[in-house]
């Protein structure tokens, strides 16, 4: 990445719900010239309107911006903190949040000295302030781990985020912190330092922390992956030798949370994570060296009292919505059903945009989507993704509609893809074309 690039004055604003709100840190930390940041508990939408809420005048400070810089108008928008943040309060796991409680924090300069990072060991017994004595734990993947990881990429839909943790946690290793004297706050990248060692050339491992509540809810904070074969790097992926053990570092994504007194930390380690990874050819055993040689990093930030003292955002505002009819609407689902005497997992994802009209236009607009993601207990070739769309236009007698079908699946040594696409007019078929390709793995 070559930041010095990059010339222009940036804005960088991203929410902890997103699935890109690391390149926002990365960001500030790279660029040499004018930028802020601002990370709020949004998903994948925008400020003024994003959920989970609070929402802000995104639109005012858009302005702000370019009133300071295509302007030469003096907003005061560059004397403020370089980096903004929404720390957010521990709460009770669900799979969709309209609110997430907490507060705003802002750093001056990014990365910040205010940060520090806390080290706490993988020990045998839990996760401790010293490392004890080494021991190894050997672990077997189940294909079926990371089903309750919620989406890659939320939109703030009704089952979006990630559900309790206890199902997921079950099917990883996991270390434990003693309950927290005092409440903890963490801004940044937490990770965690491992030595691993995998009876296959080809293994992943994922890893993630969670907020563990005295009642045994676990709340999933922040999580990293790292393909082994990647372990030096992502430019020349190396197989690794069967049973050598290896130093390796997962970061996980960006994060600010409040963890309450009372509350425990756990970190949970599995060498699979379907359909968010797609999992290595064979099944891995993993052996993990615990104690001094394996460790979470946690980028603890005090309270500040300045942080009381930001001004607050203008109250979101937006252009009046052009009129529209709601025809019917098609609920948000996703079902995850397990056959036990087939040992197979099916996820379903429904996301429908229902029927609207436009009233001005009377043009009707419409829209379906489902993803199925299906595997076979211990055989992660038969790891399969299906993606069907249909789009359409309605006015009166006129109507036109796509329809598209994508699976991909996977051998030891390429993927296979197959797109289909048809497009009606009326319900006569106009266009049809399929496409296949084929993409060799490359250690994935």
């Amino acid at each position: 990445e070559e930041y010095a690039a990059i010339e222009c004055a940036l804005y960088a604003i991203g929410g902890w719900g997103d699935a890109y709100t690391n390149a926002v840190p990365r960001l500030l930390q790279g660029l040499p010239g004018p930028r802020k940041g601002l990370i709020g508990p949004w998903s994948h939408g925008y400020p003024h309107i994003g959920i989970p809420g609070p929402t802000i005048g995104f639109l005012q400070e858009c302005l702000r911006w370019w009133d300071y810089w295509l302007k030469g108008i003096d907003t005061g928008i560059m004397d403020e903190p370089m980096m903004r943040f929404w720390i957010q309060d521990s709460l009770p796991p669900a799979p969709f949040y309209a609110e997430r409680p907490g507060r705003w924090g802002a750093e001056s300069t990014w990365p910040s000295h205010n940060i520090q990072m806390r080290p706490y060991w993988l020990n045998e017994d839990g996760l401790g302030s010293a490392p004890a004595a080494e021991t190894q734990i050997a672990y077997r993947g189940s294909q079926f781990a990371g089903s309750e990881a919620g989406i890659w990429c939320p939109y703030g839909d009704p089952v979006d985020f990630p559900p309790d943790q206890r199902a997921e946690d079950g099917l990883s290793i996991t270390f434990d912190s003693a309950p927290l004297d005092e409440a903890m706050e963490i801004v940044g990248f937490p990770d965690v330092a491992l030595t691993v060692a995998a009876d296959r050339p080809n293994a992943l491992i994922a890893v993630r922390l969670c907020d563990v509540a005295p009642d045994g809810a676990s709340l999933l904070v922040s999580r990293g992956m790292l393909n082994l074969t990647h372990r030096d790097g992502h430019e020349h992926p190396q197989a690794l030798e069967p049973g050598r053990f290896y130093p390796i570092t997962v970061r996980l994504d960006v994060i600010a949370h409040r963890i309450p007194a009372g509350h425990r930390w756990r970190v949970a380690v599995s060498p699979t994570y379907w359909p968010m990874a797609w999992p290595s050819p064979e099944p891995v055993t993993l052996n993990l060296l615990t104690g001094a040689r394996s460790q979470l990093r946690l980028p603890v930030r005090p309270p500040r009292e300045e942080d009381a003292e930001l001004p607050s955002f203008d109250p979101p505002e937006q252009s009046q919505p052009i009129p529209v009819e709601i025809l019917s609407t098609s609920p948000r689902r996703r079902l995850i059903t397990r056959d036990v005497g087939a040992r197979t997992l099916e996820i379903r994802d429904f996301l429908g945009d229902g029927r609207k009209r436009l009233i001005e236009t009377n043009l009707e607009i419409y829209g379906r989507n489902e993803d199925t993601y299906t595997l076979v207990e211990d055989q992660p070739l038969s790891a399969r993704i299906r993606c069907d769309r249909i789009t359409g236009l309605r006015r009166d007698d006129w109507h036109v509609h796509t329809e598209t079908s994508s699976t991909m699946s996977a051998d030891a040594d390429t993927f296979y893809i197959t797109n289909v696409l048809d497009a009606y007019e009326g319900n006569t078929r106009i266009f049809t074309k399929t496409w296949h390709i084929q993409i060799p793995r490359h250690l994935v």
